[in-house]
């Protein structure tokens, strides 16, 4: 809904021209505006007259409704009973003073929303008891990197939608391409947006008080230590979903020195890869299947040697057909891996579901592990279960 009150004016007045107006390309974290502190009031005001704001959205009593409703599911509450709640939970102030105001850059959006803790409850609230309220807290308090966001763009949103993780890094040095659409939720505004821009920009749009550091040079040698962090704010688990066979071993040679477990899915199969580097610091790599052969000599491999490598670590005995026929392909009549939408939002949820066992310490075995819809799903039907080979 558009807001219109007396010493805020409407964003309709005074409008420019949208297309006037250079686009926010390079921005990424929205603005919070708290406007229980007169300094925030202020700014609020300033930039409505800017006459940036092209929507303002602001639904604060229904999210106080769903705050009650959460707080109290078992109490049969009269509607006036309900309204007192709610008035009791604004603490007195004016709606439109209350909560955080958070601006968007990138689509002009103002949307009002409940302060940090409570919005979290809420937009929470159907995770309990899969998730304890305790144990959303603790998965709130991890840092997750992920490198590679096309698979990870999934697994990225798709932990942010299920509370998994407060803090991420993001890493890619690609922009979104029109062939990305067949497989990245973005839209055809978006074409030309770095990787890591419009992923993160989408996490905020979920979870506007999250915490996004972004690579957008994506890893290379001179970063790849400060990717994992320092003492104060390491990686707590690192999503490793990239192309670049010296990337995904470098990444995984930090991973065990700093005891950080990783995750991959490869996108064919349903394969999930789990690396439990915390508590098996001197695990090799990919499971043993990538010889003793360092970053450093990966990186220097030629494009057939490093090729040869992916499909060493990929286990090419294992290959789907579809995979499998097209690996002669690439650079003929394909142009790169084929990958689906279906297979990397299932790959999304995979990763996310392993990560949030991971992290709450629940058991999971490192180890190579199959979630096939095409035998699980198949011409007769049986009763099977996921696969896993160590």
């Amino acid at each position: 809904m558009i807001v219109i009150n007396a010493d805020i004016p409407s964003p309709d007045s005074a409008q420019p021209d949208v297309m006037s107006r250079a686009p926010h390309a390079a921005v990424v974290r929205p603005v919070l505006y708290r406007p229980g502190d007169g300094a925030d009031r202020a700014l609020l005001l300033d930039l409505l007259l800017s006459g940036d704001v092209r929507e303002v959205h602001d639904l604060i009593d229904d999210q106080l409704v769903e705050l009650v409703r959460c707080l109290r599911p078992g109490d049969p509450l009269t509607e006036g009973q309900l309204s007192a709640a709610v008035d009791e939970l604004g603490g007195g102030a004016e709606r439109r003073h209350f909560g955080t105001w958070v601006w968007y850059p990138w689509s002009g959006r103002l949307v009002h929303v409940l302060p940090e803790r409570e919005f979290r409850r809420v937009r929470t609230d159907r995770n309990r008891d899969k998730i304890t309220s305790a144990e959303q807290e603790r998965l709130l308090g991890c840092r997750i990197g992920v490198i590679g966001l096309s698979v990870g763009n999934s697994a990225a949103l798709t932990c942010v939608m299920e509370g998994v993780g407060g803090s991420f890094r993001l890493a890619d040095f690609d922009q979104l391409g029109l062939s990305n659409l067949n497989r990245l939720r973005a839209g055809v505004h978006d074409l030309g947006v770095p990787k890591t821009v419009l992923c993160a920009r989408q996490m905020y749009e979920i979870a506007p008080y999250l915490d996004v550091e972004l690579w957008s040079e994506g890893i290379t040698e001179d970063s790849v230590e400060a990717f994992f962090g320092d003492a104060v704010h390491p990686l707590d688990l690192l999503i490793e979903e990239c192309d670049t066979p010296w990337v995904k071993v470098a990444a995984r040679e930090h991973a065990r020195a700093r005891r950080v477990p990783v995750l991959m899915d490869a996108n064919d199969r349903g394969l999930l890869d789990v690396e439990r580097f915390d508590e098996e610091p001197d695990r090799p790599l990919f499971h043993g299947r990538g010889g003793d052969l360092t970053s450093r000599d990966v990186r220097g491999l030629d494009p057939a040697g490093a090729m040869a490598y992916l499909l060493q670590v990929c286990d090419e005995s294992r290959l789907s057909p579809g995979m499998t026929d097209a690996l002669g392909r690439i650079g003929r009549t394909l142009s790169s891996w084929p990958q689906l939408a279906s297979g990397v939002m299932l790959g999304g949820a995979l990763v996310t579901d392993t990560a949030r066992r991971v992290l709450l310490d629940r058991p999971v075995a490192s180890g190579r592990y199959y979630v096939d819809l095409e035998e699980l799903i198949g011409a007769v039907p049986a009763l099977v279960g996921m696969g896993a080979v160590s």
